[in-house]
């Protein structure tokens, strides 16, 4: 497992119908070890703080493995940062990736908190107007990392797992409770996980009371 690319940027305007947002989507890759922040990557400010950054959201990782899906699905070229993601890594995904796992990845170590949830901007950026639809159904979210210790990184960096979540909850399960019916089993198993963002949980208790008969 290792960064293939570190990624930021600063917030932009973004057309979207009669008005524009802030959003720092369109993101670069850097050369040299990045700091690693409790909020963020440092060179790296979220468009609307509410709903991005801070300490449950301070990195977002994809795995380079799903640009070929894209590639071939959207017919079109990709290059690393497309989703607007910090860390594109190779070698772990959300099958793999569990809700509170830990991660060296150079100096610092980062914890998984929840899947990515689409927005609008994605849709926009991609120039697809079914892209948040999409990007759903495919399973292919990546996810949030918390700041568990701060410190540096870089692309080429190993990702070392160095806590195993004991709950065993992982990122592409809980991708599949975001919409009622969802088994409430494995709705409570997921709420059980005390590394699981506030956002998120929050949203799992909406689909649980959707669901609970």
């Amino acid at each position: 497992m290792r960064v293939v690319s570190v990624n930021v940027g600063q917030p932009k305007p973004l057309p979207h119908g009669r008005r524009s947002v802030r959003t720092s989507i369109y993101k670069s890759p850097v050369r040299g070890r990045i700091a690693v922040r409790f909020h963020s990557l440092e060179g790296d400010r979220p468009g609307d703080p509410s709903v991005h950054g801070g300490r449950d959201k301070a990195v977002y990782a994809y795995p380079s493995e799903h640009y070929d899906y894209w590639r071939e699905t959207l017919g079109r070229k990709l290059e690393w940062s497309a989703f607007g993601e910090n860390l594109t890594i190779a070698g772990l995904v959300e099958a793999d990736a569990c809700i509170g796992d830990h991660y060296r990845i150079g100096s610092a170590v980062l914890c998984v908190t929840q899947p990515r949830l689409p927005c609008f901007k994605l849709a926009t950026k991609l120039e697809r107007r079914d892209m948040v639809r999409l990007f759903e159904e495919s399973g292919r979210s990546g996810f949030y990392f918390s700041v568990v210790e701060e410190g540096e990184l870089a692309a080429g960096d190993a990702i070392e797992r160095v806590r195993r979540s004991s709950h065993g909850v992982t990122v592409l399960e809980v991708n599949r409770l975001h919409r009622p019916p969802a088994p409430l089993d494995q709705l409570e198993r997921a709420l059980a996980v005390p590394e699981l963002s506030a956002a998120t949980r929050r949203e799992l208790e909406q689909v649980r009371a959707k669901t609970a008969p």
